[in-house]
């Protein structure tokens, strides 16, 4: 089982999933994904932990920067600024995904996987994820993964993900 990326964190991507859909069930809230460089396999994860079928909405897979504007809304104009793979795209996908949907906690990834850099050059490695949610507090990070090969960076990226989300679910708690 791929082990998320930080040091601090020596659960299983499977079981901090696995965790943050119990937090979201006992807070009675629901999750979509808005994935890029992971193409759905953040969502599939999810689908994955008891009680999916309660707490997890579905989610986008936005992996063309066409695709971005078209199905979660992040304009064209902030496309050409940042480029696709930039924590304004990340909070932008996360955003754009609560306003399509009924789900309560969106969660972004935007990244390269590889094997090459992005048609802007964003080095291999790169991703951002971001978590928002409903009531409008929205979190981002930037993570430099470097070339571990691509299933190495999605693991990692999901897991950087699910971390920034189990915090936005736990500041629910106030």
């Amino acid at each position: 089982m791929p082990r998320v990326d930080s040091p601090d964190m020596p659960d299983t991507i499977e079981q901090l999933s696995g965790r943050i859909m119990r937090l979201a069930r006992e807070r009675g809230m629901t999750i979509a994904t808005v994935e890029s460089c992971t193409a759905g396999s953040l969502a599939h994860l999810l689908s994955q932990a008891e009680g999916a079928s309660d707490t997890l909405h579905g989610g986008f897979i936005v992996y063309t920067k066409d695709n971005k504007t078209a199905a979660v809304g992040v304009s064209k104009e902030l496309l050409a600024t940042h480029t696709a793979v930039g924590a304004e795209i990340a909070q932008a996908m996360a955003k754009g995904a609560l306003a399509r949907c009924p789900a309560d906690i969106a969660i972004a990834i935007t990244g390269v996987a590889g094997p090459e850099p992005d048609e802007d050059g964003n080095p291999v490695g790169l991703v951002y994820v971001a978590a928002a949610a409903r009531d409008g507090r929205i979190k981002a990070a930037r993570h430099e993964f470097g070339e571990r090969g691509r299933d190495e960076i999605c693991s990692a990226a999901m897991g950087a993900a699910l971390a920034l989300a189990e915090e936005v679910l736990t500041a629910q708690l106030y």
